[in-house]
């Protein structure tokens, strides 16, 4: 399809138009009262109470932010785990992995999530017995 020429959809012109005296520009005017400065405050208010409730919102924690801050826990101790496997195969187990998998141990947070948390709970358990064999006891 070829187009040959340009042909405008309407034909828009401006008038020039004389305006009076006190009145806008573009002919619309919202009604104005003495109560327009009173609004202002009042607007400026609202956005305050607007700003709280935003902060307020920030500080819900949701929950698939929750769930995925589990599993990222549960998968940081299968590494650990992982990684002492290695080092007991190769006849050497660093001490600073011993205290990471310790640490790690420490830092969980209960959750909502029951099935979440009883994979968490035999991840833990066996990360605690693994400390056990090596001499290191965890509350």
């Amino acid at each position: 399809m070829r187009i040959n020429g340009f042909t405008p959809v309407s034909n828009v012109q401006s008038r020039s138009q004389k305006r009076r005296p006190g009145e806008p520009a573009s002919g619309f005017a919202p009604a104005s009262t003495p109560e327009t400065p009173a609004s202002a405050s009042t607007a400026a208010a609202a956005s305050f109470g607007g700003i709280d409730a935003l902060l307020a919102l920030q500080e819900v924690e949701d929950p698939l932010a929750e769930r995925k801050r589990a599993a990222r826990h549960g998968r940081d101790l299968l590494d650990t785990l992982d990684q002492l496997k290695a080092d007991l195969l190769a006849g050497r187990v660093a001490p600073d992995r011993l205290e990471r998998l310790a640490a790690q141990l420490s830092r969980r947070k209960p959750g909502d999530d029951p099935y979440l948390e009883a994979i968490l709970d035999e991840i833990d358990l066996r990360a605690r017995v693994e400390l056990a064999k090596l001499g290191i006891f965890t509350d």
